[in-house]
């Protein structure tokens, strides 16, 4: 099984072997800076931290050759339904985009935006199969992020430390072919083979009950730090004084200012 990178210095020194320029690999430390940002303390089901999960799939498409943008978005490619952008809506939005956008530009943001916007299930993924050839370039690129991230999320068995061997036997039988006709249908048979056998392996696999996570998470979740838990009441707290003040401060003028009608209506 091929070992890919995990952390952000084992993605950069893989860019550079890669033949990537100097300016592609800003490009990526920048999505890397974002993901950071957005991913803080949030964890797979597994208990792998999730940003370890988007540097290897940035990592997959690194060695597949992808285009720089292909991979800056692999990297960020959860931005818009795991990303915290510190508002309570948690879907995609005009502004998380503007965000993104300045922070790595349209082309990879076009193809994060892209990522969000495919649906993967049941129905849809037997029609991108049979319609890859008429996938226009983005839709191409987020379908290959797509391989790149279920191929990741079974590498080293990850799958088996929350989830159980049967579960994932049936997923491998339902989607696994199609996943392969797909990549092939990219014009990746390295790929396609990759995802064969990583996903039988996985599927025959055993974790001893003693190694898997306790967590009895079915999706991602975040853990923050204690300090940062107090900080945001801190926080809480010194926005509602702030805004008690507003109120004073407003009440008092209102006052001022009926008195002073007052005088000149006698």
């Amino acid at each position: 099984m091929v070992s890919y990178a995990q952390t952000n210095v084992q993605l950069f020194d893989q860019l550079r072997r890669e033949g990537y320029s100097n300016e592609e690999i800003a490009c990526v430390r920048n999505a890397y800076e974002v993901a950071m940002r957005l991913f803080t303390g949030l964890f797979l089901p597994s208990g792998k931290p999730f940003l370890d999960h988007l540097v290897g799939t940035a990592s997959i498409l690194v060695a597949l050759r992808a285009a720089v943008e292909v991979v800056a978005a692999g990297l960020i490619h959860a931005a818009y339904f795991r990303g915290d952008f510190g508002s309570i809506r948690t879907t995609i939005s005009k502004a998380k985009r503007e965000e993104i956008k300045n922070s790595v530009g349209a082309k990879v943001e076009e193809v994060v935006a892209g990522y969000d916007a495919m649906d993967w299930n049941s129905k849809s993924i037997p029609a991108l199969r049979d319609n890859v050839d008429k996938l226009d370039r983005i839709d191409r690129y987020v379908l290959l992020i797509q391989l790149a991230n279920e191929l990741e999320h079974r590498m080293d068995f990850a799958d088996l430390y929350s989830d159980s061997a049967e579960r994932l036997q049936r997923y491998t039988e339902r989607y696994l072919p199609s996943m392969i006709d797909m990549a092939h249908g990219l014009g990746f048979p390295s790929l396609a083979a990759e995802l064969a056998q990583t996903f039988r392996e996985a599927a025959s696999g055993e974790i001893p009950i003693e190694a898997r996570s306790r967590s009895n998470q079915p999706r991602s979740y975040l853990i923050p730090p204690n300090s940062y838990c107090m900080r945001r009441w801190i926080s809480v707290g010194q926005e509602c004084v702030s805004g008690v003040h507003r109120l004073r401060a407003a009440l008092r003028l209102r006052t001022r200012f009926r008195r002073f009608v007052d005088r000149f209506a006698h």
